[in-house]
């Protein structure tokens, strides 16, 4: 599969009579965003404030990311399964609005949801406080049960961004890069002299609310599978998670995955990247038993030298990390894990619920408990009454003065497995 991405770089967002992208500014018609969200009657109101870097602006709490993208001259659309038809994606070419992102904010299902600051000491732990933030700040239908209104708040996102991205179609790229994986046999014979290396993509799919979702499908059903690494830039993969801020891929991580970019950066030069192989994170004994036998089924029949694993979460997935290195290894294969520590906050504990001697090349996020106090800010978008519910919250975090003390784990983006740069929303 070969993918253009058009990347048009907007350096300013504004709410005006019409919606459109012109000298790299995107207009934002406000009735028309609102009028994509209502058209759910699960969700009674929202309105749309817009937070950029630098600002004295706080954004509590936040269920998830998402990079406006549309395709351009193509049959499918991004978000295949979800807020588009089920359609193969990844090839073609697609417009991508740098700079700025839809955030869906406010009373959201589930205690797990975190904090963005757009200055101060929160802003160096998170990639989004360098974005323009198009905030969604939603209120549900008075009745509606949980998880229905979790749906509707995950699609309004997705919706709102799809809707922007396809407003770019006809704006020429300021600039296109091209990324291409070729049939396995092929792909092979190119580079027969390079390394051959994979990536094993762990999912969150631990329960209710923990969900990921790969062309809409909920990824607790699926088995290990072969993924084209465009596929997961078209929005193959998306998340609906509700777990700690700092561990959550959402989907503006699965959409711009730095361990893909940086695979792709190097293919061709020191190593053959083959491709992607995505797995789950389950619950009982005998599903991760048959996810990580998958998993290193896969890596031996793809014939690879080496894997860089990711997880996404902690505490039970770690013993899917382990499993899967373990297994991956003893077929011959070399790994490098990426992934995050909870090791107390003073550090001394072990950092990982699960470890094997065989998991001997680490890439570390940090620690999640290291606890940080956030300034007070001028303005918050959302709400401030989960702060001392979220986790890495306590009662009491938030102080009188509006001061926050808390985890770091309560910081969307802050230790995130997939090694995004906190100042630069670029992958290390």
């Amino acid at each position: 599969m070969k993918l253009e991405l058009g990347k048009i770089q907007i350096n300013d967002v504004k709410l005006a009579d019409s919606s459109k992208v012109e000298s790299n500014v995107l207009y934002i018609n406000e009735e028309e965003i609102k009028n994509i969200v209502l058209e759910d009657d699960h969700i009674a109101n929202v309105s749309i404030e817009i937070a950029k870097p630098g600002e004295s602006v706080r954004i509590t709490p936040i269920k998830d990311v998402i990079e406006p993208r549309g395709k351009v001259d193509s049959t499918s659309e991004v978000f295949p399964g979800v807020v588009s038809k089920v359609d193969r994606v990844g090839e073609g070419r697609t417009h991508v609005l740098k700079g700025c992102a839809v955030a869906t904010v406010g009373k959201i299902v589930g205690f797990q949801e975190g904090i963005v600051d757009m200055q101060g000491p929160g802003a160096e732990l998170t990639p989004f406080s360098q974005l323009i933030n198009i905030c969604l700040v939603v209120e549900p239908a008075e009745g509606v049960k949980t998880y229905a209104y979790e749906q509707a708040v995950r699609e309004a996102g997705l919706k709102v961004a799809k809707h922007l991205g396809t407003l770019a179609a006809a704006t020429e790229a300021d600039e296109v890069v091209t990324y291409e994986t070729k049939p396995l046999l092929e792909q092979i014979s190119e580079y027969p002299d390079l390394p051959k290396v994979g990536y094993v993509y762990m999912l969150q799919t631990q329960g209710l609310l923990h969900d990921t979702y790969v062309y809409g499908t909920d990824a607790k059903h699926i088995v290990p599978s072969i993924l084209y690494p465009t596929e997961v830039m078209d929005g193959a993969v998306i998340s609906g998670n509700c777990v700690s801020a700092c561990d959550k891929n959402t989907t503006y991580h699965h959409l711009n995955n730095p361990i893909i970019e940086d695979l792709y950066e190097r293919h061709g030069k020191d190593i053959n990247f083959m491709g992607v192989i995505i797995t789950n994170e389950a619950v009982y004994l005998n599903d991760k038993k048959r996810s990580s036998d998958w998993t290193s089924k896969l890596c031996s029949f793809l014939g690879l030298d080496g894997v860089i694993v990711s997880q996404e979460g902690f505490g039970n997935p770690d013993t899917d990390l382990i499993m899967n290195t373990k297994k991956i290894e003893a077929e011959g294969v070399k790994t490098v894990i990426v992934t995050d520590e909870y090791a107390g906050r003073d550090g001394a504990s072990q950092g990982l619920a699960d470890a094997d001697k065989s998991a001997n090349a680490v890439v570390t996020g940090g620690n999640a408990n290291e606890v940080v106090v956030l300034p007070p800010m001028d303005k918050v978008i959302g709400t401030l009454d989960y702060v001392d519910t979220i986790a890495g919250g306590f009662d009491g975090s938030l102080r009188e003065n509006g001061e926050i003390e808390v985890e770091i784990q309560a910081i969307t983006g802050a230790t995130n497995e997939l090694g995004f740069n906190k100042r630069t929303a670029r992958g290390v």
